[in-house]
């Protein structure tokens, strides 16, 4: 009798990896660790997070093969950083592909649509029901990244530091995170990485969303997204825009909002694609 197809997939945001160890659609083990972005981690601090922190469990014999969706593996030599650590540490045939994909082979298996991302970072593209076959770059937190967790964060902080938003706000926000003005700084051009540290504020958003400043925030940051990314797509109002990612699964209300008021309709919203990627890889 043939041994049973035992597979590793990993999907991983900047914040966090999450990985399953699978039989078919069966969860054998299960377990999280820290975000992994070859943009910002050398191919040894990749080996040493994913050896440290993953379960024995993962390792306690060669597997079939080991699937992974990654933030910032965009290009083949990105690429190459990830592939090159996961086969050090599994010592099993690895395929690694954009969070991008993931996302949407997450969200829609194999049926086509418009797959989308609002987490730390956010992305978009249009899928065929195998393959990203159309794309608008992100281009990060600094050039792009519209609606993102990093984004959000960046427009509330530079709004606090400016006292673009009612005071008690400023003060409030500045308080329940201990800082001030030159921890801000440090934090966003001194240590590393920025988008991370930005993207913690995005709870505080959420928990004073009755504020209208703060509504009005986070409702203008997700229209840009629609405008400079979705809005880029063919047939883009006829298609459901589905989305997989913290931001957009905590903020339904404001999102659904903003794509309202430009003619678009909001279809599923998910937090992590798991789910959906063991389905795409069971079939």
């Amino acid at each position: 009798m043939s041994s049973p197809v035992i597979n590793v997939i990993g999907e991983s945001s900047s914040t966090r990896t999450e990985w399953t160890l699978v039989e078919g659609e069966n969860v054998l083990e299960h377990a999280f660790t820290e975000g992994l972005n070859p943009f910002f981690h050398s191919r040894r601090e990749i080996s040493h997070s994913i050896r440290l922190e993953l379960p024995e469990a993962f390792f306690k014999r060669r597997w079939n093969h080991v699937y992974y969706y990654g933030a910032g593996c965009s290009s083949p030599e990105k690429n190459k950083i990830v592939e090159a650590s996961l086969v050090a540490q599994f010592k099993t045939p690895v395929t690694v592909e954009s969070d991008l994909l993931g996302a949407a082979r997450g969200l829609l298996v194999h049926e086509p649509g418009l797959a989308c991302i609002l987490g730390t970072g956010s992305n978009s593209c249009f899928y065929d029901g195998q393959n990203v076959v159309k794309n608008v770059r992100s281009l990060g937190f600094i050039l792009g990244d519209e609606g993102s967790g990093a984004v959000l964060g960046k427009i509330l902080v530079g709004d606090v530091l400016k006292k673009q938003l009612p005071e008690h706000i400023c003060e409030a926000f500045l308080k329940e995170y201990d800082l001030d003005r030159t921890k801000i700084i440090t934090a966003v051009y001194r240590q590393h990485p920025a988008n991370r540290f930005l993207a913690q504020f995005a709870p505080f958003l959420q928990k004073n969303m009755d504020e209208p400043a703060v509504h009005d925030l986070v409702v203008r940051a997700f229209t840009a997204f629609f405008q400079r990314n979705v809005a880029s797509y063919d047939n883009y109002k006829n298609l459901p825009c589905n989305f997989v990612g913290s931001i957009a699964f905590y903020q339904k209300k404001a999102l659904t909002e903003a794509a309202e008021a430009l003619g678009i309709t909001i279809g599923t919203i998910i937090q992590a694609p798991m789910e959906g990627l063991i389905k795409y890889h069971s079939c």
